[in-house]
């Protein structure tokens, strides 16, 4: 285990899975207690068992981003077990690809709430820590945050809208002395591609993360470890992850 990150507790939200898992996991190993929040609890148990068995300190909280009660609570019991939070790591949403003819008003609901919604409730819950701790705030958006392209307009919708607040709360919160930092990774291989309905967008998207190389989880982790263990005076206040392969 490292000590970069020692004294310091971070909560992960969609920690059950992908680059959320693997972000634990990576600060965990730096030193930092860590906050598991996820909708799945026998994954974030598991994981936070072996983050523990590994050395490290971590709590699993479920709760949905999407309901600002349920992430309050979560925020008293992280408390209770590893005291005041200082850096936060948007990480949950989720990627449910089609054209906008199709009308998937639901799959379009979701990825609002996920998405741009739920960091701004969870962020809203933890930000009076974070600006006492001097922290650091953490949005995972994407490279769909600064490109389109059809079939994913609403989903560009939520990521351009993430990309742009992280930088207007950036500016909100210079004076505080607390970071912002927006992650925009580009094709990344998790369960994201996973729960696009659409059968032929789902098989053409994972083709493509195919052709390309595509990241694996551990690669964003490293990211956002390397730029919270930055010293204080250091913000690195966007980071485009792309593989090597993939032109847009």
């Amino acid at each position: 285990m490292g000590e970069n990150l020692a004294g310091r507790t971070a909560v992960i939200t969609g920690a059950s899975s992908g680059i959320g898992e693997a972000t634990a996991r990576a600060l965990a190993a730096e030193g930092a207690s860590v906050a598991l929040l996820a909708r799945r609890g026998e994954r974030i148990e598991a994981l936070a068992a072996e983050i523990a068995g590994a050395g490290g300190k971590a709590v699993a909280c479920v709760a949905d981003v999407r309901d600002r009660d349920a992430v309050q609570r979560a925020a008293e019991a992280i408390g209770a077990a590893l005291g005041p939070v200082h850096t936060l790591v948007n990480n949950a949403g989720v990627m449910l690809l089609s054209p906008f003819a199709a009308g998937k008003v639901d799959e379009w609901r979701a990825m609002v709430d996920t998405n741009l919604t739920g960091a701004l409730l969870v962020s809203d819950v933890f930000l009076p820590q974070v600006v006492a701790a001097r922290g650091d705030i953490v949005n995972v958006s994407s490279v769909a945050g600064r490109t389109t392209g059809p079939n994913s307009s609403v989903y560009n919708a939520t990521k351009w809208g993430l990309t742009a607040w992280s930088d207007a709360l950036r500016k909100e919160l210079v004076k505080a002395g607390v970071r912002v930092i927006v992650i925009e990774p580009g094709a990344v291989a998790t369960e994201l591609t996973d729960h696009i309905s659409d059968d032929r967008l789902r098989e053409g998207m994972q083709g493509f993360y195919d052709s390309v190389g595509a990241l694996q989880a551990d690669d964003i982790a490293a990211a956002i470890a390397f730029a919270v263990g930055q010293p204080h005076r250091v913000s690195l206040n966007e980071i485009l992850i792309r593989p090597t392969g993939q032109e847009g």
